[in-house]
């Protein structure tokens, strides 16, 4: 892809369902349960595999493992406990949205990249690992290393990726999908802001809390993307 005419020094990304679609990981550890739960329980793997994920199209999150026990008559806290610890550790099979690595790689010719991300610290590296994309980044910040209060909204990483990338706030922008935290941060720090919001975001079409979460611009995929950092630089 031919180099973009950029006048934005940083580009910053969220990564879950931003990068790749978080209902790949989702499906990934359910897999993992899946098999864990065939092994300890003889529950047939793709039985399993469907039920969970049936769960999940219902919408049901947080307690997704107790229901499904319970649905084969186990009621047990140390097992619901045991597959969240399969959930979280498992090693996830993730591949990019189609158009993410092309245009990253453009926006690297001209501009420092970084990645702000939230989530148990290990399960988000593993995840940037699966991915295979770290060589677009200059800066890659798990919020979870400060600890939870330190997660989006908050702006410590927003303040650290411009000391790391020596880049003054109003030049930096930051590429989120989830209005309920990604952009509140970002602006507060003077930060441009770009949501984007694929079809079957988890959050991607939550209303935003305050104008101040409001994305500055909402596009629908990576080369609206581009075209709009072209475009507002």
């Amino acid at each position: 892809m031919k180099a973009a005419t950029m006048t934005w020094p940083c580009v910053v990304f969220d990564m879950d369902d931003t990068l790749y679609p978080e209902h790949d990981y989702v499906r990934s550890g359910f897999r993992a349960v899946a098999d864990h739960a065939a092994a300890h329980l003889g529950i047939s793997a793709a039985e399993g595999l469907a039920e969970l994920w049936a769960l999940f199209v219902d919408g049901v999150r947080g307690s997704t493992f107790d229901r499904w026990l319970t649905q084969h008559g186990h009621t047990d806290a140390q097992m619901v406990a045991a597959l969240v610890t399969v959930y979280r550790e498992h090693v996830p099979q993730l591949t990019p949205f189609a158009d993410v690595p092309a245009v990253l790689a453009t926006l690297h010719q001209t501009a420092r990249i970084g990645l702000i991300s939230d989530g148990y610290l290990a399960v988000q590296q593993r995840k940037f690992a699966a991915l295979g994309l770290a060589e677009h980044f200059d800066s890659v910040i798990f919020t979870d290393m400060w600890g939870r209060d330190h997660w989006k909204p908050a702006m410590r990483a927003y303040e650290e990726t411009q000391r790391r990338l020596a880049v003054p706030p109003g030049q930096a922008v930051y590429v989120g999908d989830n209005p309920l935290k990604d952009f509140y941060g970002a602006r507060a720090c003077g930060w441009f802001t770009i949501q984007v919001q694929r079809p079957g975001s988890e959050y991607g079409y939550h209303v935003p809390p305050s104008p101040d979460h409001a994305p500055h611009v909402i596009v629908h995929d990576f080369q609206q993307l581009l075209a709009t950092l072209q475009n507002h630089g």
